[in-house]
């Protein structure tokens, strides 16, 4: 997604795959697309190899951290509530925010574009239901930029 909620590019996928299986190549269809300053994901997508590939197109990847122990969600909890304490906000985590943007945008896709009951069969017959439903939406979101 971009500023305001308008999709720039989308991968369709059996259910049984993890969305940071395709964060690659969905970062480097969208490079292909826009210029882009950031990549913002949450923590299921903190992976050194997506940060990595990120880096290699020219992009700030801002991937919430998975503390995948005890002693690192102590630490991040500690530093949290110390920046809380001093009044700062790092910038990373005010662009991070931009995150619920997005989820509005899926809950929109899913609720208003019929996105949530797919009775089609097929990877074609799914991309051009779900690809009509997003076009619908991105024309949707830049009416909404303009007024």
């Amino acid at each position: 997604m971009a500023d305001g909620g308008v999709p720039i590019s989308y991968l369709v996928t059996s259910a049984s795959v993890h969305d940071s299986q395709v964060a690659i190549p969905l970062a480097t269809k969208s490079a292909k697309r826009v210029t882009n300053l950031y990549d913002v994901m949450d923590s299921a997508y903190d992976a050194k190899e997506i940060r990595l590939h990120s880096e290699s197109l020219g992009h700030v990847p801002i991937i919430d951290a998975n503390p995948r122990t005890r002693a690192r969600k102590a630490a991040k909890k500690r530093e949290a509530k110390a920046q809380r304490a001093a009044g700062w906000v790092p910038p990373e985590r005010v662009r991070y925010n931009e995150r619920s943007t997005v989820e509005r945008v899926f809950g929109r896709l899913k609720d208003e574009y019929g996105g949530r009951h797919i009775r089609v069969r097929g990877h074609a017959k799914v991309l051009c239901h779900l690809g009509f439903g997003i076009l619908a939406l991105t024309i949707d979101q830049m009416t909404r930029l303009v007024c």
